[in-house]
């Protein structure tokens, strides 16, 4: 970036590309909520009689862009469902919101990077499980993180009298949704010409009207508004947009690039410590600089173990020594998996 460029382009290139990932995140959310919404959870009972089936299914819900395969684990943990060993795969497996970032920005390293994760996850649990008794020390509770009820997502009678008088939560959605087809058809944001690229943000964009316009109430008001946009989607948006920003003041900044290139152990060291951060937004930092090959694999590799999005918020509310326990144990690993990387130059 040259120094004299304005503010203003800063802003507006930084805000499109804002966008873009927003949207694409959107439309990833909207599909795992809504496939959520009608898979049923009779096979959770059955997990607690196999250990390495509870490792198993931990690993592949934490591959699960978002927080909702860590919240699920973290529930069966705490109904004795599920063990401490799990508990530890399914946060170096998932990576929280930051996962749909990385497919919108690298798609091929970032199931790479997934591969690894599992790779790791796997045969640290298993160690987890061979060295402790595999057992809870929470006892059984009525909290539950996020309960699908049975919910019919697609009733045609239904369509007509939903868009006749539609809520104020569709209302908002159907608007954002018809108004970034405009700006993509446009050209305005996204792709200036057409490539699968911008055709697939509309293929998005048309199934995402589909559901904003078919489900009922119920599942637009609390899954997709309160849950996706609310609670995920404007934090994601506003980080996402802060960390382009500051990747544009390090490109432009001699010293800040001298300092990432020439100081990999101690990033290595920050990455791990910010992954104690039970948040999604501030590892953002890293996904877009790595984007840009400032910093090296190991490096979002050790921070992508260790931190896992919202996923550990509700384990410190029920327990704080588990909460340390696991995240002790995800930092030991992350900053050992980076090192080792970091030093076959990797």
């Amino acid at each position: 970036m040259n120094k004299t460029e304005p503010l203003t382009e800063i802003i507006v290139s930084t805000l499109r590309q804002s966008v873009m990932i927003t949207a694409f995140v959107l439309f990833m959310m909207v599909v795992i909520e809504y496939i959520n919404v009608q898979s049923k959870s009779n096979w959770a009972d059955r997990l607690q009689r196999s250990p390495f089936w509870q490792i198993v299914v931990a690993a592949l819900l934490g591959l699960t862009p978002g927080c909702m395969g860590a919240f699920t684990v973290v529930s069966l943990y705490t109904h004795r469902m599920m063990g401490l060993a799990g508990l530890v795969t399914v946060m170096i497996a998932t990576s929280g919101d930051e996962a749909f970032v990385m497919f919108a920005l690298f798609p091929g390293k970032a199931l790479l990077l997934n591969g690894v994760l599992l790779i790791i996850a796997l045969v640290t649990g298993w160690i987890v499980h061979l060295s402790t008794s595999n057992r809870s020390s929470l006892s059984p509770h009525g909290f539950v993180v996020h309960e699908h009820e049975n919910c019919h997502c697609f009733v045609r009678r239904a369509v007509i009298p939903q868009l006749k008088k539609p809520s104020f939560e569709r209302t908002v959605l159907l608007i954002f949704t018809v108004l970034f087809m405009i700006l993509l058809w446009a050209g305005t944001i996204g792709p200036p010409g057409w490539n699968w690229k911008k055709i697939t943000f509309l293929a998005g964009s048309i199934f995402l009207l589909f559901v904003f316009i078919t489900v009922p109430d119920h599942f637009l008001k609390e899954h997709l508004y309160n849950h996706i946009l609310k609670k995920h989607l404007l934090r994601l948006f506003l980080w996402t947009w802060g960390a382009f920003v500051v990747l544009h003041i390090i490109q432009s900044n001699l010293m800040l690039n001298n300092l990432l290139q020439n100081n990999s152990y101690l990033i290595l060291l920050i990455a791990v410590l910010m992954g104690i951060i039970p948040e999604s937004g501030p590892h953002l930092v890293f996904v877009t600089l790595f984007s840009q090959n400032m910093i090296p694999f190991s490096i979002l590799l050790a921070n992508s173990i260790v931190q896992d999005g919202h996923g550990m918020l509700p384990l410190l509310a029920e327990s704080r020594s588990d909460f340390l326990k696991v995240k002790s144990l995800n930092m030991l690993v992350g900053f050992l998996a980076g090192l080792m990387l970091m030093l076959f130059g990797l």
